[in-house]
């Protein structure tokens, strides 16, 4: 039987951005599927079109939506997380929902303290209006090129903008910003978890969304845990290295890691 994977999409990317990994998992003897956040639309252009739909949505919506696709499938799942993606891939692994996960760029957990002044621009189109907590915001092109697009060429974020983004529920950031000051905030992770399996965290060191410091200091938030959490870094990778002409170095980065856990 093939092991399952569900590949977690972020914040403005819709789920049709794994395709890529799809086939590279399924050729290596994977069951991968990358479903929807709630409210997204089955393709990039119906998300743009109902943005009323994705509004609203925050992280505890979104985790009860990936546990009940995990309990529809045959085994525990492993889990591909990018941006929020990897905050709820994390979330999961801590319920022992899986049998491991990767965090690429991981949206910053509760406890974890800096947030650099890029996160804070990268941001802003979402938090300049408190309204938007309840609503779907959309990037233009020069804010995904600030946001994600910074480590490739003009021509490549632009082109990547165009393909896949799509409106994003504001709800999940304004969460995690006050995530330190609400003890029941849905962006806390079990990380003291012993039993729980092992976790890849993956940094990007020109990542203005979820700058280095970010995972590094998630990765601190693992340390009562004798569980495997192991950290890797691109230097020179901004936020988009999941969908950009890069995706094939960190798919394989993956890929790697799973094999040496045995799975």
């Amino acid at each position: 039987m093939r092991t399952p994977v569900l590949f977690v999409h972020g914040l403005w990317l819709h789920a049709s951005s794994w395709e890529p990994w799809l086939a590279r998992f399924r050729d290596e003897g994977y069951e991968p599927q990358a479903p929807n956040w709630p409210g997204d639309g089955e393709t990039v252009e119906s998300s743009r079109r109902a943005p009323e739909a994705i509004g609203d949505h925050g992280i505890d919506d979104v985790v009860a939506h990936f546990a009940a696709i995990i309990d529809e499938l045959p085994e525990l799942p492993i889990l591909v997380g990018h941006s929020f993606g990897g905050m709820i891939a994390q979330k999961l692994l801590g319920q022992n929902r899986a049998k491991a996960a990767v965090a690429i760029d991981a949206a910053q957990i509760k406890g974890v303290l800096p947030v650099p002044l890029s996160a804070l621009r990268a941001t802003l189109p979402v938090f300049k209006n408190p309204a938007n907590k309840h609503r779907a915001v959309s990037l233009t092109a020069d804010q995904f090129r600030f946001a994600f697009g910074n480590a490739v060429s003009q021509e490549e974020s632009d082109q990547l903008f165009e393909r896949w983004t799509i409106p994003a529920p504001g709800k999940p950031l304004f969460e995690a910003a006050s995530a330190n000051f609400n003890p029941h905030s849905p962006a806390k992770v079990d990380t003291d978890n012993q039993t729980r399996g092992p976790l890849l965290l993956i940094a990007s060191g020109k990542d203005n969304t979820v700058p280095e410091s970010v995972t590094l200091a998630t990765l601190k938030q693992y340390r009562h845990s004798d569980a495997i959490t192991d950290l890797t870094t691109f230097p020179d990778r901004g936020h988009s290295l999941t969908i950009d002409s890069g995706w094939p170095e960190v798919a394989e980065t993956c890929l790697t890691w799973l094999r040496k856990q045995s799975l």
